[in-house]
């Protein structure tokens, strides 16, 4: 086995096969989603295990003019799906204050941020969900095998992605 160093490139010889590693590998890592936090106006909501997928867009108008043959297409009113995250059973006081407020009528609206972070704490981006509120709160099977694991949905009037890094 012999080894040589090319520039920033490592070359290793095994067995007759030529193997090289880059220095910039964790540069072209995958950002794995394991590492975000979640803040609801501004201050630090607790500890999620995950946050579901989440989706904006646009809607689209298909229409067909006279006798033209082909469909055509126009964007529609913009969307945002509902977010949901989900939580160990933690007693989060100011998530069921804001529950119960919800329960008894009063639509609270706060702007929640999920940010993802680099293995570095950095931030790599923000997703600012806007004008939400608790609408369904919900424990998964407690079967005897499983953590108990809380679901809260949000409703979300609008969204903004803040800007990303460079890795």
């Amino acid at each position: 086995m012999a080894s040589k160093k090319v520039g920033s490139l490592a070359v290793l010889l095994v067995g007759g096969v030529l193997l090289t590693a880059s220095g910039r590998r964790g540069d072209l890592d995958h950002v794995i989603a394991y590492n975000f936090v979640v803040e609801i106006d501004g201050v630090q909501a607790g500890y999620f295990r995950s946050v579901d997928d989440f989706a904006a867009g646009v809607g689209v108008i298909e229409f067909q003019d006279g006798d033209d043959y082909f469909l055509r297409k126009r964007p529609g009113r913009p969307f945002v799906s509902d977010l949901t995250l989900n939580k160990g059973y933690i007693v989060t006081q100011d998530l069921q204050d804001w529950w119960v407020a919800t329960q008894k009528g009063q639509h609270i609206r706060k702007q929640i941020t999920v940010r993802s972070l680099l293995p570095s704490g950095d931030e790599l981006r923000a997703w600012h969900f806007f004008e939400c509120w608790p609408h369904t709160w919900q424990v998964n099977a407690l079967d005897g095998r499983d953590p108990i694991v809380e679901k809260i949905t949000f409703a979300v009037e609008a969204t903004a992605i803040a800007g990303e890094v460079e890795l």
